[in-house]
């Protein structure tokens, strides 16, 4: 298995367990998940690239809506935003690298 489908599932599972377990540094550690992913895995593909960005901004805001289940609203919420998070750091590294693409030629 490649790192592209290892992170993701490690990604996923540390959101869950950011859920139960209480540490006041969940969303700096997702954020830096989410740096490192985005500059080590760098999309090429627009639409792909366009996905990360509404996610980001998109998943706040699904997580808020989910605190209305009894029982589990609460730990689903936190689990999606902090997913949010690491999207969100996934796409200040796209965004850096378009950035970057824009300013410094690409090397012939």
């Amino acid at each position: 298995m490649s790192f592209n489908r290892i992170f993701p599932a490690l990604a996923i599972l540390v959101a869950i367990i950011s859920a139960f377990v209480a540490l006041e540094w969940w969303p700096l550690i997702l954020l830096v998940m989410g740096l490192v992913f985005g500059f080590v895995v760098q999309e090429k593909d627009q639409t792909q690239v366009l996905t990360v960005i509404v996610l980001a901004v998109a998943l706040p805001i699904i997580a808020d809506s989910l605190n209305a289940i009894p029982m589990i609203g609460a730990h689903l919420d936190t689990i999606f935003t902090h997913l949010a998070i690491l999207i969100g750091g996934h796409a200040i590294a796209n965004l850096v690298l378009g950035l970057k693409d824009m300013i410094m030629p690409a090397e012939a």
